[in-house]
């Protein structure tokens, strides 16, 4: 997804002539932090919250202000990625996106991405969710798709989380079925280490009882 397709029309920017009164309460109507300020369509800079800290009279123009953020924007095509890179690097509400002529186009706001790893998580859709702790050697998403294929099911979603300085990696994944226990017996059968399993219908989910009864009684 690209930065162009998570614009939103619903906050719309200030202007350099605003006063300090208007943006506080556009910032508190739309509970944000941080807004554009445009002139016409150039992009000129982001106004935080703490750039009006101090400041004791609310009708001085925002225009005659100094700015604390350099500028921060994404192009219209740059990936929906390098917005929450700039989210998270520069801990904003909003991120503005502009086109190669650097004309402001509109605004990402943080509950857009919000809604968009809710999405992309497939939060809204019922499901198990099994996390397996495994060696970065044995990331393979596509052996672990055939395990959860092999009992009519599918991965909606996944994720991998990473730990410094270790081989050890968190696998995360959201399957559309709740009663995931065949699943996790297959998962067990090829020695993976299930770490957590979470919104499974089973009560008592005997996965590891039930494989190493079986190994048991292989080895009579």
């Amino acid at each position: 997804m690209l930065a162009i397709e998570m614009i939103t029309d619903a906050v719309p920017p200030v202007h350099t002539s605003d006063s300090i009164r208007r943006v506080i309460e556009r910032m508190i109507e739309f509970r944000i932090r941080h807004l554009p300020i445009v002139n016409e369509e150039q992009f000129l800079g982001l106004i935080a919250e703490s750039d009006l800290v101090g400041e004791s009279d609310f009708q001085t123009p925002i225009g005659t202000l100094a700015l604390s953020l350099v500028n921060p924007y994404v192009l219209e095509d740059q990936h929906i990625y390098d917005v929450i890179r700039l989210f998270n690097d520069l801990q904003l509400t909003v991120v503005p996106v502009l086109d190669a002529k650097k004309n402001y186009l509109g605004l990402i706001s943080i509950n857009a991405i919000t809604k968009y790893f809710a999405s992309l998580a497939s939060v809204e859709q019922p499901g198990g969710i099994i996390v397996l702790e495994i060696n970065d050697k044995n990331n393979s998403l596509a052996h672990m798709s055939q395990i959860v294929e092999s009992d009519n099911a599918q991965i909606l979603s996944s994720y991998v989380r990473t730990f410094p300085d270790s081989t050890r990696m968190e696998v995360t994944l959201k399957v559309n079925k709740q009663d995931i226990s065949a699943i996790l017996a297959t998962f067990l059968r090829y020695e993976y280490n299930i770490k957590a399993t979470f919104n499974h219908t089973g009560e008592n989910d005997n996965s590891r009882e039930r494989y190493d009864s079986l190994m048991n009684y292989l080895n009579l």
